[in-house]
């Protein structure tokens, strides 16, 4: 009886690692394809990044975390204000960690080039990105980050 449990808690450690294995590779090529999706997605979009606008970001990620109002004039991130109690004191204290959503895409970018194991955003009709996820490494703690953007406006004029 103690031959046959033995037996079968083999058959199911081999069949967790075959599992896991198996799971890691699939994770291993949905990172890749993702990473290839959002480049050819970001290539193919006719947004430009306008020199004047504002937008709502939702970040989370090690840095920033929270939601804030943004505006951008000359390209720069002039303004920052935090919707709640703790984005105020982090627009306050990493004002310059606030970025463009221009920024936002170079993050994208050297993540796909420097093969993040994920990089992926979606777009609006228009191209520009609503939401931009990045994972450097999944087996490190604390290198992810999620971007939402709403609340795009162009400046006027």
């Amino acid at each position: 009886m103690t031959a046959g449990r033995s037996r079968t808690r083999a058959r199911q450690v081999s069949a967790a690692g075959l599992l896991l294995v198996l799971a890691s590779a699939g994770a291993a090529c949905g990172s890749t394809q993702a990473a290839a999706t959002a480049e050819a997605a970001r290539t193919k979009t006719s947004w430009r990044e306008p020199a004047a606008y504002s937008y709502t970001l939702r970040a989370e990620s090690q840095v920033l975390a929270g939601e804030f109002r943004v505006r951008v004039e000359h390209g720069r991130v002039t303004e920052v204000t935090g919707v709640d109690e703790d984005s105020r004191r982090q627009a306050r204290e990493v004002f310059d960690r606030v970025p463009t959503i221009g920024s936002l895409l170079d993050r994208l970018d050297r993540a796909v080039a420097e093969h993040a194991d994920r990089a992926e955003a979606r777009y609006a009709a228009d191209g520009r990105p609503l939401r931009i996820s990045l994972d450097w490494d999944t087996n490190a703690i604390d290198d992810e980050a999620d971007y939402r953007i709403d609340a795009y406006r162009p400046a006027s004029g």
